[in-house]
């Protein structure tokens, strides 16, 4: 098998459900971890966003019911999760809280319906002491819902919203700043009626916008409309899902097509998944391919552009499941309902290195936000090995060193497992040290797995 990658091991130990909540019972799911302390916001949330730095670290804002209903950001700094700026950044209430990070300075910005300000639009950024406006604040002419962030490739904030009032009627508008003032693109309110779930992305062939959003003027299904430099013109056909929909999302694949993931009335109010191939909209993979209802979806994709949705899974009684299409079906991606409780709302990105982590308010902890990530076998390789075990050379093509001499003394069995959770090694251990012939074992990744009689330290190696 050809060497695609070096998998540097990492160790997880478990000790049980009540000291580790992110462990669960199947073979590989240990790998969905918390991201820091489950449920780590000062109080109760709504609206949460990730987001990650161009250094790599993740960001999250959120309203924050500590903080009488004002906006919040906090980074994760490797260890915690610490407030940027300070707490409750907004003047008033904040609702549809969007947060994105400039390509031009690296700043984050957030974007949020002002309560404070006549329930207009306002954008915030961190200049790296101070959380400031950008341009006006209530920056737009009538109450702006369902706001959503994001940055052109050449490094304008734009922000698309439901445009309410008497004036927008709740129909679509987007909005860009060019460094003095926020200016609508295009026509305002050019959507055929109001709309809903508004998703801004920029396409990275055109680097022209894209907004994505549930359209009441084609009973309440999916369009897609793009702006062409003088008009806002539709991508493919208007109302073009099997119904209505809900919890719309928008994401583009790095080959540059527009996906849309989002609550399919069509399909049983299950999860579906839909791109356009350059003439019409197709499904990914089966419509409503989630076991049951799915709520608050959110579509990302991998470097290696592979689509993954997460989604409240009510199969598992709103708890939080991520699948990914492998260019078949739709699978699941560690274990469904990994989190501790229901959620409310979800968010789906992935860091740096590729792995794909999720926030969400979590109902499993009073409705504080919660940040998990998944750290598969073959992803998150860059993360440090802090434990006393040591399993080298890594990749193998013949013999495997694995030495725990600086693990627990009570150290009772060691196994070794294939991804299909097949056991292809286990002894007794004897001593601090084994060394294993490999050679004739197939190409691929395997688990050690270290035994007490109360943890388990759990290690992976490639043989070439």
């Amino acid at each position: 098998m050809k060497r695609l990658i070096y998998i540097l091991f990492s160790l997880i130990p478990f000790i049980g459900y009540t000291q580790l909540n992110w462990y669960k019972s199947s073979p590989l799911d240990y790998m969905w971890k918390n991201v820091g302390n489950p449920g780590f916001s000062p109080g109760e949330t709504r609206f949460p966003c990730l987001a990650f730095s161009p250094s790599g670290a993740p960001y999250v804002a959120f309203q924050d019911f500590a903080d009488t209903l004002k906006a919040t950001v906090m980074r994760f700094d490797g260890s915690n999760w610490v407030v940027v700026g300070t707490e409750g950044i907004s003047a008033y209430w904040a609702y549809y809280i969007s947060l994105a990070f400039s390509p031009s300075d690296g700043k984050p910005y957030i974007a949020y319906q002002d309560y404070g300000n006549d329930s207009k639009a306002t954008v915030m950024k961190f200049d790296g002491t101070n959380w400031v406006n950008v341009g006006n604040v209530g920056f737009s002419s009538e109450d702006a819902r369902f706001l959503n962030l994001s940055f052109s490739l050449s490094g304008d904030p734009y922000v698309a919203f439901q445009d309410v009032g008497f004036i927008g009627q709740g129909k679509a508008i987007v909005m860009k700043f060019n460094g003095t003032s926020w200016l609508i693109v295009g026509l305002a309110d050019f959507s055929a009626g109001e709309i809903e779930f508004p998703c801004l992305a920029f396409g990275p062939s055109d680097s022209m916008p894209y907004i994505a959003y549930k359209d009441f003027g084609n009973s309440k299904k999916v369009t897609v409309m793009k702006f062409d430099g003088i008009n806002w013109v539709n991508v493919g056909l208007v109302g073009f899902s099997a119904g209505e929909v809900d919890d719309l999302s928008l994401a583009f694949s790095p080959s540059g097509e527009p996906y849309v993931a989002y609550e399919d009335w069509g399909n049983s109010s299950k999860a579906t998944v839909m791109k356009f191939d350059g003439i019409n909209w197709i499904n990914v993979g089966n419509p409503g391919f989630s076991l049951e209802n799915a709520y608050f979806e959110s579509i990302a994709f991998n470097p290696s552009g592979e689509p993954y949705v997460a989604y409240g899974d009510v199969a598992r009684l709103g708890a939080a499941t991520v699948m990914k299409f492998d260019g078949i079906n739709w699978v699941y991606v560690g274990t469904p309902g990994f989190s501790e409780g229901n959620l409310y709302d979800t968010r789906l990105a992935f860091n740096l290195s590729g792995q794909p982590y999720v926030a969400y308010c979590d109902g499993g902890n009073s409705y504080h936000i919660s940040v998990m990530k998944y750290d598969s076998v073959f992803i998150g390789i860059n993360e440090h090995n802090e434990s006393g075990l040591s399993v080298y050379p890594n990749p193998t093509s013949k013999s495997l060193s694995i030495d725990f001499k600086n693990l627990s003394s009570n150290l009772t069995k060691i196994e070794i497992e294939d991804l299909k959770g097949i056991r292809v090694f286990e002894t007794q251990i004897c001593g601090r040290k084994i060394v294993l012939d490999v050679e004739n074992y197939p190409s691929g990744i395997y688990l050690v797995k270290i035994k007490t009689q109360c943890s388990i330290w759990i290690g992976k190696f490639c043989k070439d």
